[in-house]
């Protein structure tokens, strides 16, 4: 019997995952955490076995008080990190106070902690480099996108991934980070999901690279069998549903229009401002020219994890009518 905390339970994902681990009988409490008031945030009440805190993550105080007061208290001994921000555009010192800063803050305290002894941390398989030089079925060990000229979303998550790797072994807590392929679908994040809330999506005439998408359901079992493992490392957890751009974007009900390259860039520039869409073809461009796909074999080898819930495609049905 464990207890966990979860932050950014809120979330599509949280939410997903804190109503899992309640009905978990190995799990003995949950301490959930998110920005939204006790009263909005969760839709749901498990009496005794989960708590709601709403705290800012963006302050070290904050952390400290958390850790060292309803952490210690509950006895939880595993820490599943979730909360980032989704949105592209946002920047700023708070954005990274939130993104990294929080990140560093939780794994130092945890390492003279009394009861964490495991912290599993969300990454994003958007912290890989894509260029036409390296393979599109991406491991563990491929370069990571380390550009002083990437934006803060991608730096971000870089930085924050590389600052719990850069702990493994030397703290006195087990670090996990999961590398996930995107989930497809509202309030994930998803930066497919928003190139493909439009009736028109447009791409590079002359490309039509392989992409690799989750569900929501994938992702938290990757969660679930790595919150109640052992060891630690870094694992790609890619999605079910492997398929080209083209063919993704006819299967999602969309029209997709080929266009010469140097005009999509300014075309969904344009789409930003007026229609408020985040969606950035500046940050995804190399990745429709050239496609990633998450190659999954140590994290089906070591946390015995498979994804087995295809997406819910509006159009022609899952690409496999059976999982792997």
């Amino acid at each position: 019997m464990i207890s966990v905390l979860v932050t950014g339970a809120t979330t599509p994902i949280g939410e997903r995952l804190v109503r899992s681990l309640v009905a978990d009988t190995r799990v003995e409490h949950v301490l959930a955490v998110g920005l939204e008031p006790p009263e909005s945030a969760l839709p749901f009440s498990h009496g005794k076995r989960l708590t709601y805190l709403r705290v800012d993550l963006g302050r070290e105080r904050r952390i400290r008080e958390l850790l060292f007061g309803p952490v210690r208290d509950l006895g939880v001994q595993v820490v599943v990190h979730l909360a980032q921000y989704d949105r592209v555009h946002a920047q700023g010192r708070s954005v990274h106070a939130q993104n990294v800063e929080a990140l560093r803050s939780i794994l130092e305290l945890s390492d003279r902690h009394p009861t964490i002894r495991r912290l599993v941390l969300k990454s994003y398989a958007e912290v890989y480099r894509v260029s036409l030089e390296l393979p599109v079925l991406v491991t563990e060990d491929h370069p990571l996108n380390l550009s002083p000229s990437a934006p803060q979303y991608i730096r971000d998550r870089v930085e924050a991934d590389l600052t719990a790797c850069a702990r493994m072994g030397l703290a006195d807590c087990e670090i996990v980070v999961l590398r996930c392929a995107e989930a497809l679908g509202p309030g994930t994040g998803s930066q497919l999901y928003d190139f493909l809330d439009s009736p028109i999506a447009l791409r590079a005439a002359g490309f039509d690279p392989m992409i690799n998408v989750a569900t929501i359901a994938d992702i938290v079992v990757a969660l679930e069998k790595a919150t109640h493992g052992s060891g630690e490392g870094v694992f790609n957890v890619p999605g079910y549903d492997t398929l080209p751009l083209s063919e993704c974007i006819r299967k999602w009900g969309a029209y997709g229009v080929p266009l010469p390259g140097p005009m999509v860039l300014p075309l969904y520039e344009l789409r930003h401002w007026a229609r408020g869409s985040d969606f950035s073809y500046g940050i995804n461009r190399r990745r429709m020219h050239y496609g990633l796909v998450l190659d999954g074999n140590r994290a089906h080898t070591v946390l015995g994890y498979t994804p087995s819930f295809p997406v819910d495609w509006p159009i022609g049905g899952p690409i496999h009518k059976e999982p792997r």
